[in-house]
């Protein structure tokens, strides 16, 4: 420990010496698309920059990849289809068995590139996105060749080829939640990560390679919209999923409407917590820094609607700006570090304007987080609202971002109304030491996954999705298997 001046965001002028990640990552100058086993270059001949959001260096140059490329891929998954399918399902399994050891093995280096990439902080990387990871391949090996137990008196097909195009907020494991069931349900597949943080998908690429993955069997080609799009309304493509934007969301299901194809789409969301006057106050406030500003905001079941009982609000918005004080803001690879950089700088744009339409209709913005922020790179302070309305635009639009809106409720119907009054339905937080509230209040909220005393912990054996603009389809647990097999 080290004494820092009245600035530091340590207890009593004290703050923690820095804790700098030391584990060393190859990064490639330029990466190729992963098509058919091999790395290749893009038959688009183009390529872009992906950076690093803490310091906005460059990190490497990604293919693009094309119509011609995607249709490569595709075609490559195709003719892998009927081997993989074949294969005995206790084979398959020992395939993601080796794949979740090896992503084990190399945990330490993924997370790192994952954070460098993505710009979340390392021990977010490390100690849940990692891990989970391979949870969720060791999880569906085990499903492999007990598809007939998952679907009992029925006889489980694979679909197909199927697309799978993924965001950046947790880049390695959602694609882990796509490749996972799809591989076990013996499909093939195409998958798309996201433009900003591409890496950690080609870097799952090589390790596809070091487990002899037969050839096709996964593909993995980068780029932004149009090579999603490419995806989708590829003919031999029989399965979509779709995790990103309710916008893009609604626009796949026209495309996909009438082709026959399977889709399943995880959106957007605007999801409430519910404090309770008899909640144990610091838990509370803890899982509510938990569900915001540890990630940035940057999951799409973030708690990002604060409903607070009246009698206790004063209590917790003080609680809440001591807490965010103490939040430690900078250099995303520090192992100090609770907040790191926002992914890019069109989305801390975005960010920035809802901050200010918060202000502009009347809420009070509280940023009591003083800390400086380094000179380079895309951040934003977490910060809380009070005094917001139901009818404010930072209260109903998903701002993906490391901003909270509180708002108070006297009787449990109320908080329900409120909390239920959204187009989304993807999460839910309830905070109370009452058992018989819990269940009586997660039995009405319109949530697709409802916390109880508690906030983002996942598991691969639980389903998560949503309901209403928040998507359809479930990916964890035997209900996520349903989409990728024909019955």
């Amino acid at each position: 420990m080290t004494s820092v001046d009245s600035q530091s965001s340590g207890p009593a002028g004290w703050d923690y010496s820095p804790a700098p990640e030391r584990t060393r990552v190859p990064i490639k100058d330029e990466y190729g698309l992963f098509i058919d086993g091999a790395f290749r270059a893009p038959k688009s001949r183009r390529r872009f920059e992906t950076i690093n959001p803490a310091t906005e260096e460059v990190l490497s140059r990604v293919s693009e990849a094309g119509p011609a490329d995607v249709d490569a891929a595709v075609e490559a998954a195709k003719a892998a289809g009927p081997g993989w399918a074949r294969l005995k399902p206790a084979e398959r399994a020992k395939f993601l068995f080796r794949l979740a050891r090896r992503i084990q093995e190399r945990s330490r280096e993924l997370a790192v590139l994952e954070t460098m990439d993505g710009g979340k902080p390392i021990k977010e990387s490390r100690d849940v996105a990692l891990p989970l990871v391979a949870q969720h391949f060791f999880y569906h090996a085990g499903w492999a060749d007990k598809l007939s137990y998952a679907f009992p008196g029925r006889t489980p097909k694979p679909v197909g080829v199927c697309g799978q195009i993924i965001p950046w907020n947790f880049p390695l494991l959602m694609a882990a939640w796509k490749l996972a069931p799809a591989l076990a349900c013996g499909n093939t597949c195409v998958l798309k990560p996201a433009e900003t943080t591409s890496l950690t998908a080609l870097h799952l690429a090589e390790i596809l390679q070091e487990i002899e993955l037969p050839p096709g069997v996964v593909n993995i080609v980068t780029g932004a919209g149009e090579t999603g799009a490419a995806i989708v309304d590829h003919p031999d493509v029989k399965k979509v999923a779709f995790t990103g934007s309710t916008e893009v969301g609604k626009h796949l299901a026209r495309s996909v409407a009438g082709t026959g194809k399977k889709l399943t789409l995880e959106l957007g969301g605007k999801s409430p917590n519910i404090v309770f006057a008899d909640a144990a106050i610091d838990q509370a406030v803890e899982g509510i820094v938990s569900s915001i500003w540890f990630n940035q905001g940057h999951v799409c079941c973030a708690g990002s609607r604060l409903f607070v009982q009246e009698s206790i609000a004063d209590e917790v918005i003080d609680k809440l700006a001591h807490r965010m004080r103490s939040l430690r803001v900078g250099d995303p690879l520090d192992k100090n570090t609770d907040v790191g950089a926002i992914n890019s700088s069109t989305q801390l744009k975005t960010i920035e304007r809802y901050i200010d339409a918060g202000g502009d209709e009347g809420a009070i913005l509280h940023e009591v987080n003083d800390q400086p922020l380094p000179e380079k790179g895309f951040w934003c302070r977490p910060c809380f609202f009070t005094g917001v309305q139901p009818s404010h635009v930072i209260a109903r639009e998903e701002i993906f971002g490391p901003v909270l809106s509180v708002m108070t409720f006297r009787t449990p119907e109320e908080a329900l109304s409120r909390a239920n009054n959204t187009p989304y339905g993807l999460a839910a937080g309830v905070w109370t030491n009452t058992g018989s509230k819990i269940f009586e209040i997660a039995r009405k909220l319109d949530a697709g996954v409802v916390w109880c005393n508690t906030y983002n912990k996942f598991d691969a054996s639980s389903p998560f999705g949503g309901f209403k603009e928040s998507g359809f389809g479930r990916e964890g647990g035997l209900q996520g298997l349903r989409a990728y097999v024909r019955l």
